[in-house]
């Protein structure tokens, strides 16, 4: 019973035939493949429109090098408080902005509240060279909560970074089971929202190591090539990361494994809902689930073979735990089997 986090998962067998047929042969290197080639096109017909991509091997170094793209001296980004970038990333960003900052924001849910931010860019007035400069906004999505912003609140926190001449990023680790929940098109979720920059996760969804930054202006971009040498994300070999992206787009794949995972949490969550011996923290619509009990049945669960972490509860959610309480969070992936859930939620009461 694996729910500690879609990173456990593998990787898909399509995927991984398509990076078997890649490993013969010979092909141009760092990026100059047909193959390379041709996955950039498919972005661009993703995104309905030109976008420039590159490809690199982690989430955190595509968050990294997106504010590294858009950074100016003193340079300030805006995140909410229990983001990824903010909480998990053991300061990539500020180490490859050379020093810039990430400001957190608060807001219910694991999202930004606009007035909030605001509140937080004002704190930078222009020309106060002591307080530095605002130079991003970044947003997640699906949240680190597994919650999700709907179109009006991108569009919200858009029409804030456009009147302060800010670029938009989303940290899109999961964006593919955002996507699936929303029903939305990659458009229709990103620029046509007013988003800039996205970091398009795979490795979450039945990649191996997968990621690609996403530029919808490809101007924004210039300078792109030659911080990611800089920071070691130019693959030689890079037809293996686009061979990848070929099969995960081929036929509506990742947007089938993330349905499958959001399936699986949606079932694990009602099956919590209505257990004994635990009770669910908050409703998320994606593939994380967050559940509470006490710390000797956490225990009693991982005895039985259930493996999951234990979470720090949002700063939103002051109260939320009894003492003897803890917080829980369950993620499912393309490969969590359904009967898997069911021993779980049998184990639960």
């Amino acid at each position: 019973m694996f729910f500690t986090s879609d990173n456990w998962a593998g990787v898909h067998p399509a995927i991984a035939q398509r990076l078997s047929e890649e490993s013969s042969g010979f092909s141009a290197a760092y990026g100059a493949s047909e193959l390379d080639k041709r996955v950039e096109q498919r972005f661009n017909t993703l995104f309905e429109r030109e976008v420039a991509i590159f490809f690199v091997g982690t989430g955190t170094a595509a968050n990294a090098l997106a504010l590294a793209a858009v950074n100016r001296p003193g340079g300030v980004s805006f995140c909410h408080r229990e983001a990824h970038m903010i909480e998990d990333e053991c300061g990539a960003p500020e180490f490859f902005t050379h020093g810039a900052r990430l400001a957190p924001v608060d807001g219910e849910n694991g999202k930004i509240d606009p007035g909030n931010l605001k509140a937080e860019i004002a704190r930078f007035p222009p020309n106060f060279i002591h307080a530095g400069q605002p130079m991003a906004i970044s947003i997640t999505q699906a949240t680190e909560i597994g919650t999700l912003y709907q179109r009006d609140e991108i569009k919200a926190i858009a029409a804030i970074a456009k009147a302060k001449q800010l670029p938009l990023h989303m940290d899109g680790a999961r964006f593919a089971n955002a996507l699936a929940a929303l029903n939305l098109t990659p458009a229709e979720m990103t620029w046509q929202c007013g988003v800039d920059i996205v970091s398009f996760g795979a490795t979450k969804n039945g990649c191996w190591c997968a990621e690609a930054l996403v530029f919808m202006e490809p101007g924004m971009a210039k300078d792109l090539p030659y911080i990611r040498k800089r920071a070691a994300q130019l693959f030689s070999k890079t037809r293996f990361i686009a061979g990848q992206f070929d099969a995960y787009l081929d036929d509506n794949l990742w947007l089938n494994l993330a349905r499958h995972a959001n399936a699986m949490a949606d079932y694990l969550q009602k099956g919590i809902e209505q257990a004994q011996n635990a009770r669910l923290a908050w409703h998320t619509q994606t593939n994380e689930v967050f559940c509470i009990m006490t710390k000797d049945f956490a225990a009693y669960l991982k005895q039985q073979g259930a493996l999951f972490h234990e979470w720090n509860p949002p700063r939103a959610k002051a109260g939320l735990l009894a003492e003897n309480e803890v917080l829980t969070r369950l993620v499912t992936s393309f490969a969590t089997e359904k009967a898997h859930v069911d021993r779980f939620i049998e184990l639960l009461g």
